[in-house]
């Protein structure tokens, strides 16, 4: 599946942590489908929301991006990659500056030179990273693909109407298994 990569977006620690309560054994099951990805072979693109020190990108008209407590700068320990996901030879890590994966990154970039055309996405939040990105990614026609358990949300009931009643109108939702099981990868 050459033109094919999984994104794994904002699965740093700052993250994880604030999700918690809603993303039991959602390291376990990214961990996974990262493997698969690795054997399959797929890139493994890893994303990850970070600032220069001050953060002089954030406008406080960004509501979303204002409010941010702690520190995310970019070697903060807070924004990096969870342990349970530290990225492999061979993965590519990119940094973003808004929701989406696109938005003040080279991900665009980074697929177009590797032939990319579908995209395999997983995250945290589901109402956050990944319907923004789905958006995006959509419009920009990409082959899309959300890996419903492999997205976590501090709602459930959010995470459950996206995806199963917007993200298929524009992406194939399926859950880990199924995807590992389908690219021929598993464990």
């Amino acid at each position: 599946m050459p033109d094919s990569a999984l994104l794994l977006m904002d699965v740093q620690n700052a993250i994880v942590d604030r999700f918690a309560d809603s993303s039991t054994g959602l390291l376990e099951r990214l961990a996974r489908a990262a493997r698969a990805a690795r054997r399959a072979p797929m890139p493994v693109i890893h994303v990850r929301v970070a600032f220069r020190p001050g953060a002089p990108e954030i406008s406080a008209r960004n509501r979303s991006f204002a409010a941010l407590t702690g520190n995310f700068d970019l070697d903060s320990t807070a924004t990096q990659i969870h342990p349970a996901l530290e990225p492999m030879d061979g993965d590519i890590v990119v940094v973003k500056k808004r929701v989406s994966a696109f938005s003040g990154s080279d991900l665009e970039t980074i697929l177009r030179s590797q032939g990319v055309t579908s995209l395999v996405l997983a995250g945290i939040a589901t109402s956050g990273v990944v319907l923004s990105t789905l958006r995006q990614a959509a419009d920009l026609d990409y082959d899309l693909t959300v890996l419903d358990d492999g997205c976590a949300d501090a709602d459930a009931e959010v995470h459950r109407v996206l995806t199963t009643k917007i993200f298929p109108r524009q992406a194939k939702v399926i859950d880990v298994a199924q995807w590992v099981e389908g690219i021929g990868a598993g464990d």
